[in-house]
């Protein structure tokens, strides 16, 4: 008998749990396949303290190849589950493409960040659900500090020293705690020429600080913050947003340079696509965590609706402590699907909640006896201590050198605005410029419901936000609409000569290139003909009142990319068959909502000068010729592409022209010495 085969979804609080569970009970008898966009389990509590500079990135990720030996791992988002082939379709962070196939099924694919409809939040705000935001955060807020420090203009200094958290729940309490004291301590060392002080902000539309928590929590909580100089301001919430600041609900206009967004989660789109009964975004499971009508179908974490066995009639809530006790239940469930053992309900217990407020502040509530100062501090990281699955010793170390040291208040650049945009299906990786499309950051569909109401922002609901354009104004390379045409930038790329135009005509088959040593003189250089995009000539085909640009979105494809011509240089010069999309693909493969602006490459290529694209039904080896049936998780009505990379950028790959052809026949080719 063959080994069953088990695919797990998701390396959260519950996939993790439930892989490390699964791999100890069935005692390396059968396949466990973990597919996760990351090689790290996130600890999401700690997240505020690594965009306060308290803890190091790496503290806070836990390797999923080192604490689950026995657990393959494959890297990629998966974008497509046929549940009656058995198969989950994924997109690798490089672009290739390939399938799981499975006996039994875990979905375990976590939250994103909650949009609402209000008016320039997806294009001017940042959410805090991964690492790439959390370091983004770190850099932006002392970026905004050492500005507003050389600033001579106090209306400017106030305006970047201004920082708005919306969402008063769990995450956005602790980070506009810790955050204020960030701040802080960078003006004590250098302070302000205006003499002014740095301002926090905590908006929430609920009556009190996280209310979804014990209300004595939520006193200790708001005592600390107003201590320390935050304006708390319940039963308010953003209007607008704008680049220069938001316009609050009560009519108040605050001029700032961050916002940052916290008003909860909704579970991860894919599960939209299924086509199974849904609780408001979540999977319908039974107590047992398993898909009512599909027995190799589980569900547990941020995007299982699991009814609360003590409270019925209820779903338990979208909380970390739930998921890790999902996770436990779910791989005993699954083992019992094989015969061994018996089912389990999931039951659970409230432990209590604790708060980490910075320094030896905290609110806690351990077995429900309510705590604050530092004996709440102590229980806080204890218990913190306790949960995380590894790296315990250098979190601790950590928290023991921020006592005694100062903090380094440096910005290292990392991760720029527009790799962390708000609308996206996945918060934990940051955009790349040139990755191919459904590799990485991709966009979310923009029919989200609402649970709160129009203009709320509460946690717990969603609202439609539209087809938001994903750039931030706080980054000085603000990116273009998709569908307009290039403007006249100096920076633009060159016309066709460039990576993902028409290919160099010197390459080995085709004629000398024009612009070659040898060859005709190209017709932008001295002597020869204006180019046609340069001031002076011809209208460029790329400029505004022209025709956009070929290689542009709303023209005509680039001619060796995916739903153009093939190229011609490439043998037999079939046409790549196209898809949907239009890109070279198997008809009826599900695909993701489209990342970034720009055709992707054609499957397995790497994006680079030189190389076209695969024609469809060319196979190779490890390539699936059709793709699974099922839904996918790009169903639904199209959204913005998103934002280019700044225009700035360097172009992906090489960008080197090649030399002069050499002929193969004998003779000299023109202009050969």
């Amino acid at each position: 008998m063959s080994r069953p085969r088990i695919v797990i979804v998701g390396a959260g609080f519950a996939g993790y749990r439930t892989a490390r569970t699964l791999s100890r009970l069935t005692r390396h008898q059968a396949d466990i396949t973990l597919l996760n966009p990351t090689d790290y389990f996130l600890y999401l509590p700690l997240l505020p303290q690594v965009a306060a500079g308290i803890l190091e990135p790496r503290r806070v990720s836990v390797s999923l190849s080192g604490t689950l030996p026995h657990v393959r791992l494959v890297l990629g988002e998966a974008d497509g589950i046929d549940l009656d082939g058995r198969t989950v379709h994924y997109t690798g962070p490089e672009g290739e493409e390939g399938t799981l196939s499975y006996d039994r099924l875990v979905l375990a694919a976590g939250s994103v960040n909650k949009l609402l409809p209000i008016p320039g939040v997806a294009e001017h705000a940042h959410g805090f659900r991964g690492l790439p935001e959390a370091l983004y955060l770190r850099d932006h807020v002392t970026r905004q500090v050492e500005l507003a420090a050389a600033a001579d203009d106090r209306a400017e200094c106030a305006a970047r020293c201004t920082f708005v958290v919306v969402g008063a729940g769990y995450t956005g309490t602790e980070v506009a705690a810790h955050g204020a004291m960030y701040t802080d301590a960078q003006v004590r060392k250098h302070p302000m020429r205006t003499g002014m002080r740095p301002r926090w902000m905590l908006l929430d539309v609920a009556p009190r600080v996280m209310p979804e928590m014990d209300e004595r929590l939520s006193r200790t909580a708001e005592r600390v913050l107003r201590q320390r100089g935050v304006d708390v301001r319940m039963g308010t919430s953003v209007k607008e947003a704008t680049h220069d600041g938001v316009v609050l609900t009560d009519g108040t206009t605050v001029d700032t340079r961050t916002l940052v967004w916290c008003v909860g989660v909704r579970p991860d789109p894919l599960v939209e696509s299924l086509g199974l009964p849904m609780e408001r975004g979540r999977l319908l499971v039974d107590p047992h965590l398993q898909v009512p009508g599909r027995p190799e179908l589980f569900a547990c974490g941020d995007v299982a609706a699991v009814p609360d066995l003590n409270q019925p009639g209820q779903y338990t809530p979208m909380t970390a402590q739930h998921a890790w006790r999902h996770g436990k239940v779910c791989a005993h469930n699954v083992v019992a699907s094989f015969g061994r053992g018996q089912r389990r309900a999931y039951r659970h217990r409230d432990m209590g909640f604790v708060v980490d407020l910075g320094g030896a502040k905290a609110a806690a509530n351990p077995l429900g006896v309510p705590m604050s100062g530092p004996a709440a501090g102590a229980v806080t990281r204890g218990y913190h201590l306790a949960a995380m699955p590894g790296n315990r010793v250098r979190v601790a170390a950590d928290w023991l050198l921020d006592a005694v040291l100062p903090r380094q208040a440096v910005q290292l650049g990392l991760v720029r605005s527009w790799s962390v945009p708000l609308e996206s299906s996945s918060p934990e990786v940051a955009r790349v410029p040139g990755r191919p499309e459904g590799a990485g950051m991709t966009t979310t569909p923009g029919t989200q419901r609402s649970d709160t109401g129009p203009g709320g922002a509460q946690a717990g609901g969603t609202a439609n936000a539209g087809a938001a354009k994903n750039q931030s104004a706080s980054d000085p390379a603000r990116s273009r609409p998709a569908s307009d045409p290039a403007r006249s930038r100096p920076d633009s790329d060159p016309a066709r000569s460039r990576p993902g135009g028409e290919p160099a005509r010197s390459r080995p088959g085709g004629e000398p290139a024009r612009n070659q040593p040898g060859g005709e003189p190209a017709k932008n250089q001295p002597g020869g003909e204006p180019a046609k995009n340069q001031p002076g000539g011809e209208g460029a085909e790329r400029q505004p009142g022209g025709e956009p640009a070929r290689n542009q979105h709303g023209g005509e494809p680039a001619r060796n990319q995916p739903g153009g011509e093939p190229a011609r240089n490439q043998p037999h010069g079939e046409r790549a068959k196209k898809g949907p999309s239009g890109s070279p693909r198997a008809s009826g493969k599900p695909r993701r909502a489209v990342e970034a602006a720009g055709p992707r490459p054609a499957r397995g290529g790497s994006g680079r000068p030189g190389k076209a694209p695969r024609a469809a039904g060319e196979g190779s080896a490890g390539k699936r010729p059709t793709a699974p049936s099922g839904p996918s998780r790009s169903a639904g009505p199209p959204t913005d592409p998103g934002p280019e990379p700044p225009a700035n950028q360097p172009p992906p790959g090489p960008d080197i022209a090649p030399g002069p052809v050499k002929r193969t026949d004998g003779r000299a080719a023109e202009g050969d010495s």
